[in-house]
């Protein structure tokens, strides 16, 4: 209740029900905040892992902000053009969550047994797949 009256778009822009500049703050403000402790304390003097690990945090605000975006427009419209965008979307999340703990040294990089790939690139094959349909799909046209 409280997040949708944070979010309610108080302008005279027709068509859209939330705030995007109040959406991108709340979203950046909850990922700085839980990511404060497990990141970038225990990182913070070492210059030459924190700008790797505030990048991706970033990626990570950016990439949530889209995701967030895309499935309140999926909601909206119910296409599947925004559907698929918005599982790309999705999935650039993971994949930057991924390389967030990687740059951090929490975990290693992950291998796909048998074939030797690293997980995070597996991950953004399947972001470029769903952004290739997105994009390749032919649009639905609404019969009037």
């Amino acid at each position: 209740m409280y997040f949708s009256l944070l979010l309610r778009n108080y302008s005279n822009s027709p068509g859209t029900f939330y705030n995007k500049p109040r959406l991108l703050i709340l979203i950046a403000s909850i990922v700085i905040s839980l990511s404060v402790v497990p990141f970038i304390l225990p990182h913070l003097f070492h210059q030459h892992m924190i700008y790797h690990i505030l990048m991706h945090l970033g990626a990570l605000i950016l990439s949530q902000f889209l995701a967030v975006v895309s499935i309140l427009a999926y909601l909206k419209s119910r296409t599947t053009r925004i559907l698929f965008m918005a599982l790309g979307f999705v999935t650039l999340v993971v994949a930057e969550y991924v390389y967030l703990l990687n740059s951090t040294e929490d975990i290693h990089p992950m291998f796909v047994p048998h074939v030797n790939i690293e997980l995070s690139h597996f991950i953004l094959l399947i972001m470029v797949i769903f952004f290739g349909i997105s994009f390749l799909k032919s649009p639905q046209v609404k019969q009037v």
